[in-house]
């Protein structure tokens, strides 16, 4: 079992956000986007960071994928 960033993608279009104002916006360095683009772990830290700018719950921009993770490669 993997997680998803689908609904942070679906958030940020809702608002015409783009994925480099998301760095900016939420204070992450380019490593961690590229991360959150493939679906990879980041760290908890950083989901809190981008839930208080967005003022959110966790369950609203990750969640879990039933996909496995090694299958998705």
């Amino acid at each position: 079992m993997g997680i998803t960033y689908k609904k942070l993608w679906i958030r940020m279009a809702e608002m015409e956000m783009k994925r480099t104002e998301l760095k900016e916006f939420a204070g992450i360095s380019s490593n961690t986007l590229a991360k959150l683009g493939k679906n990879e772990y980041v760290s908890l830290e950083i989901i809190e960071r981008i839930c208080r700018k967005f003022n959110c719950e966790i369950g609203e921009i990750v969640e879990l994928s039933n996909e496995d993770k090694m299958e998705a490669r």
